[in-house]
Parts: structure tokens; C-alpha cells; sequence
């Protein structure tokens, strides 16, 4: 720490210690907290001191976690691929949900091979609001004897927690309800694993009954209504949402040691950020006193080892840090310009769409959190910035930015697209990049076209999923002729515009797996003119080279998604919401890392060994704690 530095926190430390007193906090804390004695700063022992100036001093973060919901469940709509489940507690649960949605003679039901017994599991985001739609991943008990559930409909199902209490698995009130088309992952992983035929997705198959609350907690030794009330006030000065037409304050003291936040509006898939800024603000302090520790940041922001979390600060303290901000994005290195084009997009200012464009594009490390920031903003650059990144070479990217534009503006008729039959939602995006076609696996079923003339060449045999056939005819158009048990044979002719064979096959009856299924064999028989790719989302956790401006410095064969390399260091920002497939995440995380909530680095304890330094707040809940 410079002497320079050292003074100007000290006299940020005193003018915030002099305003606690003038509201009369003093006496608050008692002997045990010596921020809070009735004293005059400079009467406070130095070894006593305690720095403690920040929102996130005083408080930690309530609702990030994610919470797993689960039920038991019917699949029906199976060909003979069903199984009578074993007699047991999951039979005897299953019938007795059947029996509630009106299922008469369920044995019955489930002896004739067209129904199956599954396993569903969601994960309910935080602040995830009423009637929010997510995704659910089915499968079938280790016992089960269904050999498919290709073709199946999850039938309606209540969706709870479930926790282990006394050695027996209690289950909580009922937070999602599921319902909808299954695609097994035999057609979105293009596995011939048996396994993968009995296990699956609905995307957005559930639904949110009640919004899910954030909020901060105070610390035992802090928890006072004036405090909660001066951070509130702290926090209501800086952000501000719209509640029915009224603007307001996001913070809402509840009680002595909690605080409710509503979400601000450009922080909607950034939680995690949106926690990091407003613990990153001052609870207060004077004019002077803020002019100083702007100067300060300032000075941090053109360090790249500090600009990280100077840009969150500056960002908490709101427009009279945008200047700063801005002086930022001139700096040479690569990563000051993209920290601060990062916070300048959460204040909607125009200047940071074209660096976080660039950052985008050419970054795979920054491209997760550059697309996400740019969704944030309203202002017609981000728009102009998304937009040309719908005709880069990498996959990741385009459909990155075509999910944020979406996130930007769902009316929008570059991403509004159309649903076929009611089945998936379809979308053509003119390009002059090459030719792509991609398929979702998660948030919503989604084919996008990025280039409207793309064809497919006429095939000797093409499957489209079990009951669909396409043929080449001499004319040089294709027929797509149905077979299907007890539906009558019929057929359509249609040109090699993939367009147009896309819906047809829908016109035919086929489903989202069958035009998945279709594309994924018509790809491995060279039929296709096009890239084609399920899933190429921007992923975190990248890393770039500090010493190589940020950029990519991997050699080439190691390689993203989207075919652009690796580098080497993670970018120092949370992770956003916007890209996240929780399912997939489940898959790789012990059943402790699923519950876990975001905590800042900094803000971990260093004294409470390893186990706290991993998660402070690993302390049972108590009834404090909102988050039951």
C-alpha cells in the first residue's frame, strides 16, 4: 500500500466512523465491537482498528444457492418400451400421484408397456420468479426394466424438495410442477449408449409456483434495525426497480439481521454480480470523502491485478463513476478495457459495446460475461454490437449473442422466429458468415438456421427419428414419407431448402427429436452445407494469457467450441446466469457443491482452517436464515 493510499483510506475510514456517530450508532455494538464504541476514531487504539467500511463488511448473501426439486413420475407414449415399475415405496408413491391427477386402475396403466416410471430433477434458480420456466432431466430408477423412453411425454408432476432427516427422506411443500416432450440424450449427446436411451430432458418441462427471495443477512455481532435501515437507505440511493408503474428501492429491511432485494432489471441473469456490487458500496460517506476514494480507484482500474474489483466499486458507487470508468477503456491492456466496459454496461452507457464487442469476439475467457453485459444494456449500441457478432466464424459466439439478443429484446424480429406446430421454436438469421445450423439442449427446444438459403443434399435413406423417411426422387426433389403403427402411410414433396424439409417433416408429425435426429444423420452422411452443432454456448471458467493481452494464446489444437483456442488465466468476474446449464453442472458436482452459495474471495475468512476458508457460511442454518 502506497503512503498515499494509506492516508486517503484513513480518512475514508474516519469520515465514515464520524457518520455512524452522528446517527447515533455508537453505543450499538457494545465492548466486543470497537467500530461501534462511544469514542471518536481518533481515540481507537490502533491495534484495535477494524477497517470496516463496505456493505459486504457487515453483511453475506441470502438465496444465491440453487435449489434441487424432485418427484416421481409417469412417462407414457412409449411403443412397447415401458416397464411395470417393481412393487416398492416409489410404486406405491407413483400410483398414489396418479391417483390425484384422476389415473383410474393405475396398475393396470402401468402393466401395459407403454408407460414408465422416472425420476425428474430440476434446479430452481435464485430469485427465480413466478411461473419462470426451467429445465428437467428424467430418467428411469437403477432397477427399471424400460428399455427406451424415446417418444415419451412426461405426464404432469409436483416437484419438491426432498432432504434426509432422521435417516428417512422428508419432502417439503411443492415448489415446480413438470409436464411435456421428452428428447433422450441418445439424440442430444448422439450416443448409442443404452444408458442414454433411458435418460432425457424436458426443456423448460417445469414451472415455478413462488418466486424464490435474495437478500443479505447481518452478521450476529451487527444485527440492529438501524443498521439494517442505513444499509438499506445505502443501497435504495443507488438502485432502484418498478413496481407497478412506481419506482422504488431494491432493499426492503425485514427485520434486524435481513434485508430483501429486488432484482434490478439490468442484473437479471447476473445475481451474482449484482450481490458483488451492492456489498462493494460504502454505507456511507461524505462528498470529500467519496471524491478521495474515486481518485483512488481510478488509479486502481489502470492495474490489471486490480482493476477487477476497482470496477465493481466504481460501479457500486454509480454515474460519478463513469468517468473513471470510461478513462479505463483507453487503457493498453486488454483486461483493464474489458473490467471496465464490463461495469460501464451495467449503467447502460454507450461506450462499452463496442469493447465488450471486441472482447466477445476475440476472447473466449471474456466472452461468457461480455455477451451477458451487453444483454444488460438498453442503449442501441449493445444492439448494434450483438448483431454483428451474429456472422463471426466461432458457433459459441453467434448463437451467444443471438440468446443475449434475445435476453435484450424478446420482441424482436431477428429472434422472435415462429413455433412449429407448437413443438420448437424455429428461427432463420440472415448471414454473410458460413452457413450454421444449431440445436439447443437446454433453456428452451430452439433450432436456429444462421443463413436463410441453406441446403440439403437429396438422400438415398435419411431417418428423421423412428417413423419418417426421406428419399431422394429423380426430379431432384426429396420425399418425406410417414410410417407410423396404426396412422395411415402419407407422404410430401418438398425441395432440398433445408427450410423448407425442416417443415415438412413437422407437417408429418415430427418432433423435436425427430428434426434433431434428422439433422444429426443427415450431418454424419455428408448431406449438409452447413456447420452443424447442438449447444454452443460460451462456457466459464476459460482462461487467457495476462501477457498476451487477453487474447488467446493457446496453441490451435486445443480448442473451444466455437474453434477458437484456450488461454490461460480466468477472468476475475462471477458468472452469470444467462448461459448456465445446471443440469450438465449437476452431473460433475457432489451433492454439497449443488447447495452451495456464491461467496466473494475476498470476503473469505482466513482463521476457521480449511474447511472455512471453502465456504464461511457453512454453519447450520438457524431460524434466522430466510432460505429454509
Amino acid at each position: 500500500m502506497t503512503p498515499h493510499t494509506a492516508r486517503e483510506i484513513s480518512l475514508t475510514r474516519r469520515t465514515f466512523l464520524a457518520g455512524l456517530g452522528s446517527l447515533g450508532l455508537g453505543a450499538l455494538g457494545g465492548c466486543a465491537n470497537p467500530l461501534f464504541r462511544g469514542q471518536t476514531p481518533d481515540a481507537i487504539p490502533v491495534e484495535e482498528e477494524k477497517e470496516r467500511t463496505l456493505i459486504g463488511d457487515y453483511t453475506r448473501p441470502s438465496g444465491l444457492n440453487w435449489v434441487k426439486v424432485e418427484s416421481i413420475a409417469l412417462v407414457s407414449g412409449l411403443e412397447n418400451t415401458g416397464s411395470d415399475p417393481p412393487p416398492g415405496e416409489q410404486r406405491q408413491l407413483l400410483i398414489a400421484e396418479m391417483q390425484t391427477h384422476g389415473v383410474h386402475q393405475p396398475s393396470k396403466v402401468l402393466a401395459t408397456g407403454k408407460y414408465s416410471m422416472v425420476l425428474v430433477t430440476g434446479y430452481l434458480r435464485p430469485a427465480a420468479q413466478k411461473d419462470e420456466r426451467f429445465d428437467l432431466m428424467v430418467q428411469v430408477p437403477k432397477n427399471s426394466e424400460t428399455s427406451s423412453l424415446s417418444g415419451g411425454i412426461l405426464m404432469p408432476t409436483r416437484l419438491r424438495q426432498r432432504v434426509v432427516l432422521g435417516g428417512m427422506i422428508r419432502s417439503g411443500d411443492v415448489d415446480a410442477t413438470g409436464k411435456g416432450d421428452l428428447v433422450i440424450n441418445a439424440i442430444l449427446d448422439s450416443s448409442s449408449d443404452k444408458t442414454s436411451q433411458v435418460r432425457g430432458r424436458i426443456l423448460s418441462g417445469g414451472r415455478v409456483i413462488e418466486e424464490r427471495k435474495l437478500g443479505l443477512m447481518l452478521r450476529r455481532e451487527d444485527a440492529s434495525v438501524r443498521i439494517s435501515n442505513l444499509i438499506g437507505k445505502a443501497i435504495n440511493t443507488r438502485f432502484h426497480t418498478l413496481e407497478k408503474g412506481e419506482k422504488r428501492g431494491v432493499a426492503k429491511p425485514m427485520r434486524d439481521n435481513f434485508l430483501e432485494l429486488a432484482v434490478s432489471s439490468r442484473y437479471q441473469w447476473n445475481l451474482g454480480r449484482y450481490l458483488r456490487v451492492v456489498r462493494n458500496m460504502t454505507i456511507q460517506e461524505t462528498p470529500q470523502a467519496r471524491v478521495e476514494r474515486l481518485q483512488v480507484l481510478a488509479r486502481k482500474l489502470q492495474e490489471p491485478s486490480a482493476a477487477p474489483l476497482a470496477a465493481l466499486q466504481l460501479e457500486g458507487i454509480g454515474r460519478d463513476g463513469v468517468e473513471s470508468l470510461k478513462a479505463g477503456l483507453s487503457n493498453k491492456d486488454a483486461e483493464v478495457r474489458f473490467y471496465a466496459a464490463e461495469a460501464l454496461a451495467y449503467m447502460d452507457t454507450a461506450e462499452a459495446a463496442p469493447v465488450l464487442e471486441t472482447a466477445a469476439r476475440d476472447s473466449s475467457a471474456f466472452r461468457w460475461h461480455a455477451l451477458t453485459a451487453l444483454a444488460s444494456m438498453n442503449h442501441t449500441s449493445a444492439y448494434s454490437a450483438l448483431s454483428n457478432l451474429l456472422h463471426v466464424v466461432s458457433a459459441e459466439t453467434r448463437y451467444g449473442a443471438f440468446r443475449a439478443l434475445r435476453q435484450h429484446n424478446p420482441a424482436d424480429p431477428i429472434t422472435k422466429g415462429e413455433t412449429l406446430a407448437g413443438k420448437f421454436f424455429y428461427h432463420t438469421i440472415p448471414t454473410n458468415a458460413e452457413p450454421l445450423v444449431h440445436v439447443a439442449r437446454s433453456r428452451q427446444p430452439e433450432i436456429v438456421l444462421f443463413g436463410h438459403e441453406q441446403t440439403i443434399k437429396p438422400p438415398s435413406f435419411l431417418y428423421a427419428g423412428k417413423y419418417l423417411l426421406l428419399t431422394a426422387q429423380p426430379d431432384g426433389q426429396i420425399k418425406v414419407s410417414r410410417f407410423k403403427p396404426q396412422e395411415e402411410d402419407a407422404a410430401e414433396y418438398c425441395s432440398t431448402s433445408l427450410d423448407q424439409v425442416i417443415r415438412t417433416v413437422v407437417r408429418l408429425g415430427g418432433s423435436y427429436s425427430d428434426v434433431i435426429a434428422m439433422l444429426t444423420n443427415a450431418q454424419k452422411q455428408g448431406l449438409l452445407n452447413a456447420k452443424f452443432v447442438i449447444d454452443a454456448l460460451p462456457r466459464p471458467g476459460r482462461k487467457y494469457d495476462r501477457s498476451g493481452e487477453g487474447g488467446d494464446q493457446q496453441p490451435a489444437d486445443v480448442v473451444d467450441a466455437g474453434g477458437l483456442p484456450q488461454s490461460h488465466m480466468s477472468a476475475a468476474t462471477p458468472d452469470s446466469e444467462l448461459f448456465i446449464d445446471r443440469l450438465d453442472q449437476a452431473r460433475e458436482e457432489d451433492e454439497e457443491k449443488e447447495t452451495e452459495s456464491y461467496i466473494d474471495p475476498e470476503y473469505l475468512k482466513k482463521d476457521r482452517g480449511i474447511l472455512g476458508k471453502l465456504n464461511p457460511w457453512s454453519e447450520k442454518k438457524t431460524s434466522e436464515s430466510p432460505d429454509k
